[in-house]
């Protein structure tokens, strides 16, 4: 474009930036006419994780996983609860670390039962060169990559990433555009079409809802996001309902716990995988074989037991819940 200015084309955003100014996710800079990323092999957290914080419940249970992020975010979430580096310049946050990917690959090698990498904490579509670079590294070693996103990310680049990342899971905040557009400063469709996209690739995909009293928590705008769900990704996709706190520019008080549990039962007339995330019951937090109810894994937040599973298969009758290749 004229006047040094550039257009970044990662998300729906489009962000035109002027020399010298960064875009909206406030890590991505005009830097003579050249887009830079300012975020490029620093980290503002690297930790072992359990596969099932992601979260993940039907990739590898029992797993760890190098978990990675780095500073930025495409929306700008009132609720954020990782605010601190999601929404802040890179100068503002302090404890960055500086660390090549020989030293990533070498830290997830050398943990017990790690099975890869995984993008996270704050958005990986902000630091897409490094997640792209990282992973096929990662993915050259014979381990897996792991991708937790907002979804908000055009289709060119998360082409890119298909190719790369084994597991995603998309934070599906809403089914109402009024909430995305007040609440993430984003829109609701961009990310459908990348739910719908990693459907079609193949590649394992868990979905998350966030429900925030009185904004998100209509049962029937809720039943028709679940209706939509079993529709275009089949009844087979893993809903995680996860429970809100205080957080950032937002102190509506938690989601009650009942407010959840009748979530939790629209949402299982339609699909067979549900879980409730951020609570401490076991309604809603084990696995239970769609076919004839056998349990399959105890959970106690992120420690689980493995009471019915053999290759991912339920061991009273056969079903095939996990990919085999999706299993320790």
């Amino acid at each position: 474009m004229d006047d040094k200015r550039i257009q970044c084309l990662l998300c729906p955003h489009y962000c035109v930036i002027a020399e010298g100014h960064r875009g909206n996710c406030l890590v991505r800079l005009n830097r003579a006419g050249e887009l830079y990323t300012e975020v490029d092999e620093k980290y503002s957290g690297v930790h072992l994780d359990p596969i099932e914080k992601k979260p993940l419940y039907h990739f590898f249970p029992g797993s760890t996983i190098l978990s990675v992020g780095t500073k930025g975010c495409n929306l700008k979430c009132k609720y954020c609860q990782n605010h601190m580096i999601s929404q802040c310049l890179p100068g503002d946050f302090p404890h960055m670390v500086d660390l090549p990917y020989s030293s990533i690959l070498n830290l997830a090698q050398g943990y017990h039962n790690c099975i890869g990498v995984a993008y996270t904490y704050n958005e990986p579509v902000v630091f897409f060169e490094t997640v792209l670079a990282l992973a096929r590294r990662v993915q050259g070693k014979g381990m897996k990559n792991v991708m937790v996103t907002n979804g908000y990310v055009n289709e060119e680049p998360l082409e890119k990433l298909l190719e790369v990342i084994d597991a995603f899971n998309v934070d599906l905040k809403a089914f109402n555009n009024d909430f995305y557009k007040r609440y993430t400063h984003g829109t609701l469709e961009p990310v459908l079409k990348t739910i719908k996209s990693i459907g079609r690739s193949g590649r394992h995909m868990e979905l998350t809802n966030l429900v925030i009293p009185g904004l998100n928590s209509d049962k029937q705008e809720f039943e028709e996001m679940v209706r939509w769900i079993s529709s275009e990704l089949g009844n087979d996709m893993v809903l995680h309902i996860s429970r809100y706190f205080p957080a950032f520019q937002m102190s509506i008080d938690p989601t009650p716990i009942a407010m959840l549990m009748d979530l939790y039962e629209i949402a299982r007339k339609y699909l067979n995988y549900v879980y409730v995330g951020n609570v401490t019951s076991s309604v809603g937090s084990d696995s239970h074989c769609s076919e004839c109810g056998q349990e399959l894994i105890r959970r106690i937040q992120y420690r689980i037991q493995n009471v019915g599973l053999k290759q991912g298969k339920c061991l009273s009758c056969g079903h095939q819940v996990i990919p085999t290749e999706y299993t320790l």
